[in-house]
C-alpha cells in the first residue's frame, strides 16, 4: 500500500535551501573544505525532509540515481576532455599553438581574437568545456606570455564558448534546454539568436576596446623568453594542428562526442611518441595524470602542468552530487511548491522571462550543475508559459541564458570547477569579464520589457514532448 506523503511548507524549504547554501559558502569560503562534501551532506538533508514528509528512502534513493543517470552523458565527456588535454600537452599540440599564436596574433586584438576563435571552436563542436580545454588553455598561455592579465583573458574565453555552445545543435545544452521545454532543436536556436548576436556584436566590441590598452605595453622580450622556453622544452611543429582540425572536422560532421574527442586523446599519444620523443607508458600515463613540466618560465609551468583523467574526478563528483540533488529536490515536492508560490507573482512576459532567468541561476547555485538547472527550470516554469499564451521557445531561450551562461559565475558549480581549474583562473577572478553573459541577460530583460522577441502560442507549434529528455550530444 503507497504510504501517504504531504508536499513541504514553505518554511521547510527555505530552511532545507538555507541549509545547503550555508554549507556551500563555509566550506568553499570559509573552512576550505571540498564541494563535494557539502552536497553529499545536503543529500541527506533533503532525504530527511523527504521521510518526514512521508517518503521512504527506496523512493529517494531511486530518484537520486534517475537525475544522476540524465548526466551520464556530461560525466563521459567531461573523462575525455581531461584525457584530451593531458596528451595534447604532452603531445606538444597546445604548447605548438601557442608557439604560433604569439608569433602571429597582435596584442592589440589579441582579446577579440580569443573571443572569436573560442565562440568557432565551441559553434562547430558543441561542447564548452571542450573548446576552453583545447583553444581556451592555447589563449590562456598566450595572453599570459603577452602580458595580458588572465583574468580578463579567461573572460574572453568564457564569453567565447558559452556564445558558441549555446548556439550550436550540436551542444547537450541546447538539445537539453529545448527537449525540457517541448521546443523543436533548431525552433530553440532560431529563439536566442537576436538577442545572443546582439549581445556578441556588443562584447566584441568591449574586448576590442580592452585589448588596444595593451597593444603599446608588451614587453616583446618576456614573448621571446616565452618562445625560447617553449622550443627548449618541446619540439615546436606546425603539425600541432593536424589533431587540432580532425577533431573539429568529426565534431562539426556530427559524430558523437565522447568517441572523437577520445581519439582526439589517443592522437594526442601518437604524437607524443612521434614528435616529442615520449617512451609508450609515460604517453599513454599523460591521459590519466595531469602533465608535469619544469621549463624555467613560471606561467609556462602553471599553464601547461594539467590535464589527464585524474584531474577531473572532482567535477565529476559535483556533476553526479548535483544532480542527485536536484532530482531529490523534484521528489520531495519542493520543485511543485515553489512552482505554485511564483505562479501567483507572474502576471505578464517581463516579470515572468525575470523569474525564469532567476529560477535557472538559483538552480545552478543550489544544484551546483547545469544539468540540474536546464532540467528543472523548464519543469518549474512551463505552466506559466503556456497560462499566460506564450510559446514554449520563450521558455527553452530563458532557461537557455539562465542556466547555461551563468553555470560558470558559481564557485561550487560543475561549470565554475571545470572553468577555474582549466583555464587557472579563480571563479571570482574572471567572474567580473563574463561580459557575453551579462549582456545577454540584460539585454532578455530589457527587451522583453519593451515588447520585442516575444512568442504567442499561436505561433508554430512545438514538436518534443516536455517530458522527454533527449540525451547530451557533448559537455558543455
Amino acid at each position: 500500500m503507497q504510504k501517504h506523503t504531504r508536499l513541504p511548507t514553505i518554511t521547510q524549504i527555505i530552511i532545507c535551501l538555507a541549509g545547503f547554501l550555508g554549507l556551500a559558502f563555509s566550506f568553499t569560503s570559509l573552512l576550505n573544505l571540498p564541494i563535494q562534501l557539502a552536497l553529499y551532506i545536503a543529500w541527506f538533508i533533503i532525504m530527511a525532509l523527504g521521510i518526514w514528509l512521508g517518503h521512504n528512502y527506496k523512493d529517494l534513493e531511486e530518484a537520486a540515481t534517475q537525475g544522476i543517470s540524465k548526466g551520464m552523458g556530461a560525466i563521459l565527456i567531461l573523462i575525455a576532455v581531461g584525457a584530451l588535454v593531458g596528451t595534447w600537452i604532452a603531445g606538444g599540440i597546445v604548447p605548438g599553438i601557442i608557439y604560433y599564436g604569439l608569433k602571429i596574433i597582435h596584442p592589440s586584438i589579441f582579446l577579440l581574437a580569443t573571443l572569436i576563435i573560442c565562440s568557432v571552436t565551441a559553434l562547430s563542436t558543441g561542447t564548452s568545456w571542450g573548446a576552453a580545454g583545447t583553444a581556451g588553455i592555447a589563449m590562456m598561455g598566450i595572453g599570459e606570455g603577452l602580458g595580458i592579465p588572465l583574468p580578463l583573458v579567461a573572460g574572453a574565453v568564457l564569453s567565447g564558448v558559452y556564445f558558441g555552445d549555446k548556439l550550436s545543435p550540436l551542444s547537450d545544452s541546447v538539445i537539453l534546454a529545448s527537449s525540457m521545454s517541448g521546443v523543436e532543436t533548431f525552433e530553440h536556436i532560431k529563439g536566442m539568436l537576436p538577442i545572443s548576436l546582439t549581445s556578441y556584436i556588443l562584447t566584441a566590441i568591449m574586448f576590442t576596446f580592452a585589448g588596444m590598452q595593451y597593444g603599446g605595453n608588451v614587453d616583446m622580450a618576456q614573448v621571446e623568453t616565452v618562445m625560447l622556453a617553449l622550443e627548449q622544452s618541446f619540439n615546436i611543429s606546425p603539425m600541432a594542428f593536424v589533431p587540432v582540425v580532425l577533431v573539429i572536422a568529426l565534431l562539426a560532421n556530427k559524430k558523437p562526442s565522447f568517441p572523437v574527442i577520445s581519439f582526439g586523446a589517443v592522437l594526442g599519444v601518437i604524437w607524443a611518441i612521434a614528435f616529442q620523443h615520449k617512451d609508450l607508458i609515460s604517453a599513454v600515463q599523460s591521459a590519466w595524470s595531469p602533465f608535469s613540466i619544469t621549463s624555467g618560465v613560471d606561467f609556462i609551468d602553471n599553464i601547461l602542468s594539467r590535464g589527464g583523467i585524474a584531474s577531473m574526478l572532482g567535477s565529476v563528483a559535483v556533476i553526479i552530487f548535483g544532480l542527485g540533488f536536484g532530482g531529490l529536490l523534484d521528489r520531495v515536492g519542493i520543485l511543485q511548491v515553489i512552482a505554485d508560490k511564483m505562479s501567483a507573482f507572474i502576471t505578464n512576459a517581463s516579470n515572468l522571462t525575470v523569474s525564469t532567468l532567476f529560477t535557472a541561476f538559483l538552480a545552478n547555485i543550489f544544484g551546483s550543475a547545469m544539468y540540474v538547472s536546464l532540467i528543472l527550470t523548464p519543469k518549474i516554469m512551463s505552466k506559466n508559459y503556456d497560462r499566460l499564451g506564450l510559446h514554449r521557445k520563450m521558455l527553452s531561450r530563458n532557461a537557455e541564458f539562465g542556466g547555461t551562461l551563468t553555470s560558470g559565475m558559481v564557485p561550487w558549480s560543475d561549470n565554475g570547477i571545470f572553468m577555474a581549474g582549466v583555464l587557472g583562473v579563480p571563479t571570482l577572478a574572471y567572474l567580473p569579464y563574463m561580459w557575453l553573459s551579462f549582456t545577454c541577460i540584460i539585454l532578455t530583460i530589457v527587451f522583453t520589457m519593451l515588447g520585442k522577441f516575444i512568442s504567442t502560442a499561436s505561433e508554430a507549434p512545438a514538436t518534443v514532448s516536455n517530458d522527454s529528455c533527449a540525451a547530451p550530444a557533448a559537455a558543455s
